[in-house]
Protein backbone atom coordinates (compact mmCIF):
# COMPACT_ATOMS: atom_id res chain seq x y z
CA UNK A 1 0.00 0.00 0.00
CA UNK A 2 1.66 3.38 -0.82
CA UNK A 3 1.62 6.23 1.50
CA UNK A 4 -0.63 8.10 -0.80
CA UNK A 5 -3.59 5.20 0.24
CA UNK A 6 -3.13 4.74 3.67
CA UNK A 7 -5.50 5.04 6.15
CA UNK A 8 -6.21 8.00 8.16
CA UNK A 9 -5.93 6.88 11.79
CA UNK A 10 -8.70 7.98 14.57
CA UNK A 11 -7.52 9.71 17.57
CA UNK A 12 -8.97 10.76 20.53
CA UNK A 13 -7.48 13.36 23.48
CA UNK A 14 -8.88 12.65 27.09
CA UNK A 15 -7.87 15.96 29.24
CA UNK A 16 -7.77 19.88 27.79
CA UNK A 17 -5.56 21.03 30.22
CA UNK A 18 -1.68 22.77 28.83
CA UNK A 19 -1.04 19.57 27.33
CA UNK A 20 -4.38 18.39 25.75
CA UNK A 21 -5.15 21.87 24.49
CA UNK A 22 -2.09 22.16 22.76
CA UNK A 23 -2.17 18.49 21.07
CA UNK A 24 -5.90 19.12 19.80
CA UNK A 25 -5.17 22.62 18.59
CA UNK A 26 -2.39 20.54 16.33
CA UNK A 27 -4.63 17.93 15.82
CA UNK A 28 -7.42 20.23 14.27
CA UNK A 29 -5.39 22.22 12.36
CA UNK A 30 -4.05 19.20 10.60
CA UNK A 31 -1.24 16.32 11.07
CA UNK A 32 -0.74 13.98 8.25
CA UNK A 33 -2.52 10.65 8.43
CA UNK A 34 -4.52 11.52 11.77
CA UNK A 35 -7.77 13.15 12.45
CA UNK A 36 -9.14 13.98 15.50
CA UNK A 37 -12.36 11.96 16.30
CA UNK A 38 -13.24 12.66 19.73
CA UNK A 39 -12.47 14.31 22.92
CA UNK A 40 -13.29 13.47 27.01
CA UNK A 41 -12.98 16.30 29.77
CA UNK A 42 -14.54 15.94 33.14
CA UNK A 43 -16.46 19.20 32.86
CA UNK A 44 -17.37 19.79 29.21
CA UNK A 45 -18.88 23.56 29.86
CA UNK A 46 -15.49 24.49 31.27
CA UNK A 47 -13.82 24.54 27.66
CA UNK A 48 -16.78 25.39 25.59
CA UNK A 49 -15.16 28.84 24.77
CA UNK A 50 -11.60 26.85 23.54
CA UNK A 51 -13.71 23.92 21.74
CA UNK A 52 -15.63 26.80 19.63
CA UNK A 53 -12.61 28.11 18.38
CA UNK A 54 -11.45 24.63 16.40
CA UNK A 55 -11.84 24.66 12.67
CA UNK A 56 -14.13 21.71 13.51
CA UNK A 57 -15.91 20.94 16.92
CA UNK A 58 -15.15 16.94 17.80
CA UNK A 59 -17.79 14.63 19.82
CA UNK A 60 -17.13 15.17 23.55
CA UNK A 61 -17.73 11.75 25.02
CA UNK A 62 -17.50 10.01 28.24
CA UNK A 63 -13.88 7.96 28.41
CA UNK A 64 -15.94 4.32 27.70
CA UNK A 65 -17.17 5.58 24.57
CA UNK A 66 -14.03 6.49 23.17
CA UNK A 67 -12.82 3.19 22.07
CA UNK A 68 -15.47 2.63 19.43
CA UNK A 69 -14.59 5.59 17.73
CA UNK A 70 -10.89 5.48 17.69
CA UNK A 71 -7.20 3.90 16.92
CA UNK A 72 -5.09 6.10 19.11
CA UNK A 73 -5.91 7.58 22.52
CA UNK A 74 -4.21 10.16 24.20
CA UNK A 75 -3.64 10.75 27.76
CA UNK A 76 -3.49 13.83 29.28
CA UNK A 77 -5.13 13.55 32.39
CA UNK A 78 -4.65 13.14 36.16
CA UNK A 79 -3.22 9.70 37.11
CA UNK A 80 -5.58 7.91 38.78
CA UNK A 81 -8.05 7.74 35.61
CA UNK A 82 -4.98 6.17 33.43
CA UNK A 83 -6.30 1.79 33.94
CA UNK A 84 -9.52 3.41 32.48
CA UNK A 85 -8.61 4.93 29.72
CA UNK A 86 -5.61 2.75 28.31
CA UNK A 87 -7.29 -0.51 29.04
CA UNK A 88 -10.31 -0.49 26.76
CA UNK A 89 -7.41 0.31 23.99
CA UNK A 90 -5.02 -2.04 24.49
CA UNK A 91 -7.30 -4.86 25.08
CA UNK A 92 -8.32 -3.84 21.64
CA UNK A 93 -5.10 -4.28 19.88
CA UNK A 94 -4.95 -0.39 19.42
CA UNK A 95 -2.23 2.34 20.83
CA UNK A 96 -2.68 4.46 23.85
CA UNK A 97 -0.15 7.32 23.87
CA UNK A 98 0.54 8.25 28.15
CA UNK A 99 1.69 10.96 29.60
CA UNK A 100 0.58 10.04 33.60
CA UNK A 101 3.92 7.74 32.93
CA UNK A 102 4.31 7.33 36.58
CA UNK A 103 1.03 5.75 36.86
CA UNK A 104 2.15 2.65 34.61
CA UNK A 105 4.42 1.58 37.87
CA UNK A 106 1.18 0.62 39.34
CA UNK A 107 -0.78 -1.11 36.63
CA UNK A 108 1.72 -3.35 35.38
CA UNK A 109 -1.64 -5.07 33.96
CA UNK A 110 -1.71 -2.47 31.07
CA UNK A 111 1.38 -3.24 29.76
CA UNK A 112 0.20 -7.32 30.06
CA UNK A 113 -2.81 -6.36 28.25
CA UNK A 114 -1.17 -4.92 25.45
CA UNK A 115 1.12 -7.63 24.48
CA UNK A 116 -1.32 -10.41 24.70
CA UNK A 117 -4.01 -8.69 22.87
CA UNK A 118 -1.26 -6.95 20.42
CA UNK A 119 -1.79 -3.41 21.79
CA UNK A 120 0.58 -0.49 22.48
CA UNK A 121 1.40 1.89 24.92
CA UNK A 122 3.54 4.75 24.16
CA UNK A 123 5.26 6.77 26.09
CA UNK A 124 5.91 10.23 24.29
CA UNK A 125 10.08 11.57 25.49
CA UNK A 126 8.36 14.22 27.34
CA UNK A 127 10.14 17.17 28.87
CA UNK A 128 13.33 14.98 29.27
CA UNK A 129 16.05 14.60 26.52
CA UNK A 130 18.75 11.74 25.89
CA UNK A 131 15.76 9.08 25.75
CA UNK A 132 16.75 7.69 22.77
CA UNK A 133 20.80 7.64 23.83
CA UNK A 134 19.17 5.97 27.08
CA UNK A 135 17.31 2.85 24.98
CA UNK A 136 20.73 2.71 23.18
CA UNK A 137 22.76 1.97 25.92
CA UNK A 138 20.24 -0.57 27.26
CA UNK A 139 20.41 -2.54 24.45
CA UNK A 140 24.01 -3.47 25.96
CA UNK A 141 24.85 -2.80 29.98
CA UNK A 142 24.13 0.64 31.55
CA UNK A 143 25.89 0.61 34.86
CA UNK A 144 23.84 3.49 36.65
CA UNK A 145 21.68 6.22 35.71
CA UNK A 146 21.55 9.24 38.18
CA UNK A 147 18.89 12.12 37.88
CA UNK A 148 18.39 15.52 39.40
CA UNK A 149 15.68 17.59 38.98
CA UNK A 150 15.24 21.33 40.34
CA UNK A 151 11.82 22.60 40.34
CA UNK A 152 10.67 26.23 41.25
CA UNK A 153 8.73 26.03 44.59
CA UNK A 154 4.82 26.37 43.14
CA UNK A 155 5.91 23.41 40.69
CA UNK A 156 5.84 21.24 43.98
CA UNK A 157 2.63 22.11 45.56
CA UNK A 158 0.20 19.45 46.65
CA UNK A 159 2.42 16.61 46.06
CA UNK A 160 1.77 13.81 48.37
CA UNK A 161 4.78 13.58 49.84
CA UNK A 162 5.09 17.34 50.54
CA UNK A 163 2.12 16.70 52.15
CA UNK A 164 2.63 13.19 53.92
CA UNK A 165 5.74 14.83 55.36
CA UNK A 166 4.42 17.94 56.19
CA UNK A 167 7.52 19.82 54.11
CA UNK A 168 6.33 23.57 54.72
CA UNK A 169 7.72 24.72 50.55
CA UNK A 170 6.38 28.10 51.21
CA UNK A 171 8.85 29.44 53.48
CA UNK A 172 12.01 27.95 51.59
CA UNK A 173 14.59 30.64 51.26
CA UNK A 174 17.04 28.61 49.51
CA UNK A 175 17.56 25.44 47.60
CA UNK A 176 16.44 22.28 49.50
CA UNK A 177 16.73 18.96 48.84
CA UNK A 178 13.16 17.71 49.70
CA UNK A 179 13.91 14.38 47.97
CA UNK A 180 16.17 11.07 47.45
CA UNK A 181 15.44 7.69 45.65
CA UNK A 182 13.97 5.67 43.20
CA UNK A 183 12.31 6.24 40.21
CA UNK A 184 9.50 4.39 41.67
CA UNK A 185 9.14 5.91 45.13
CA UNK A 186 9.03 9.41 43.28
CA UNK A 187 6.47 8.31 41.04
CA UNK A 188 4.20 7.52 44.66
CA UNK A 189 5.41 10.89 45.85
CA UNK A 190 5.08 12.96 42.96
CA UNK A 191 2.77 11.61 40.51
CA UNK A 192 2.26 14.69 38.49
CA UNK A 193 5.63 16.38 38.88
CA UNK A 194 8.38 13.35 38.30
CA UNK A 195 6.82 11.59 34.86
CA UNK A 196 10.59 12.53 33.18
CA UNK A 197 12.37 10.40 35.92
CA UNK A 198 9.76 7.18 35.17
CA UNK A 199 10.42 7.53 31.48
CA UNK A 200 14.28 7.65 32.05
CA UNK A 201 14.07 4.50 34.14
CA UNK A 202 11.72 2.75 31.25
CA UNK A 203 14.21 3.15 29.03
CA UNK A 204 17.02 2.11 31.12
CA UNK A 205 17.85 0.24 34.09
CA UNK A 206 14.32 0.48 35.47
CA UNK A 207 12.34 2.05 38.10
CA UNK A 208 14.52 0.64 41.07
CA UNK A 209 17.33 1.03 40.01
CA UNK A 210 17.63 4.59 39.02
CA UNK A 211 18.06 7.17 41.86
CA UNK A 212 16.70 10.62 41.81
CA UNK A 213 17.28 13.54 43.86
CA UNK A 214 14.78 16.65 43.89
CA UNK A 215 15.02 19.99 45.22
CA UNK A 216 13.12 22.93 45.64
CA UNK A 217 14.31 26.19 44.69
CA UNK A 218 12.68 29.31 45.09
CA UNK A 219 15.14 31.29 42.65
CA UNK A 220 14.19 29.03 39.57
CA UNK A 221 11.65 29.90 36.95
CA UNK A 222 12.24 26.30 35.15
CA UNK A 223 11.83 23.17 35.87
CA UNK A 224 15.15 21.44 35.41
CA UNK A 225 16.85 18.00 34.86
CA UNK A 226 19.98 16.68 34.65
CA UNK A 227 20.81 13.33 34.21
CA UNK A 228 24.25 11.07 34.43
CA UNK A 229 24.24 7.64 32.68
CA UNK A 230 27.47 4.96 33.06
CA UNK A 231 27.40 2.24 30.63
CA UNK A 232 29.43 -0.07 28.85
CA UNK A 233 29.13 1.75 25.51
CA UNK A 234 29.07 5.55 26.95
CA UNK A 235 28.81 7.41 29.72
CA UNK A 236 27.08 10.31 28.88
CA UNK A 237 25.62 13.58 30.72
CA UNK A 238 22.89 15.50 29.97
CA UNK A 239 20.66 18.74 31.22
CA UNK A 240 17.10 20.26 30.23
CA UNK A 241 15.79 23.50 31.38
CA UNK A 242 11.69 23.48 30.76
CA UNK A 243 9.82 26.57 30.97
CA UNK A 244 6.74 25.41 32.43
CA UNK A 245 3.67 25.52 30.73
CA UNK A 246 0.43 27.08 32.35
CA UNK A 247 0.33 24.34 35.02
CA UNK A 248 3.58 24.81 36.41
CA UNK A 249 3.58 21.06 36.85
CA UNK A 250 4.23 20.73 33.58
CA UNK A 251 6.72 22.03 31.13
CA UNK A 252 5.72 23.60 27.59
CA UNK A 253 7.96 21.36 25.68
CA UNK A 254 6.01 17.97 26.88
CA UNK A 255 3.11 19.07 24.80
CA UNK A 256 5.33 19.58 21.96
CA UNK A 257 6.94 16.32 22.30
CA UNK A 258 3.17 14.56 21.67
CA UNK A 259 2.95 16.57 18.50
CA UNK A 260 6.32 15.42 17.28
CA UNK A 261 5.64 12.02 18.02
CA UNK A 262 2.39 12.08 15.96
CA UNK A 263 4.06 13.73 13.00
CA UNK A 264 6.77 11.24 12.95
CA UNK A 265 4.30 8.40 12.56
CA UNK A 266 3.29 9.32 9.47
CA UNK A 267 6.29 11.34 7.81
CA UNK A 268 8.62 9.65 5.01
CA UNK A 269 11.66 10.70 6.95
CA UNK A 270 11.91 9.47 10.81
CA UNK A 271 14.65 11.00 12.55
CA UNK A 272 15.56 9.16 16.23
CA UNK A 273 15.67 5.73 17.00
Amino acid sequence: MSRETMSVARVAVVGLGGIGQKVVEALDQGIAGLTLAAISVQNPDKHAAFLAELGKTPPVLPIADLEAVADIVIECAPAPLLPEIVRPFVTKGKTAIVLSVGALLFNDDLVALAKTHGGQIVVPTGALIGLDAVTAAAEGKIHSVKMVTRKPVKGLAGAPYIVENKIDIDSITEPLKIFEGTAREAAKGFPANLNVAVALSLAGVGPDATTLQIWADPALTRNVHRVEVDADSARFSMQIENIPSENPKTGRITALSVIALLRKRGAALRVGT
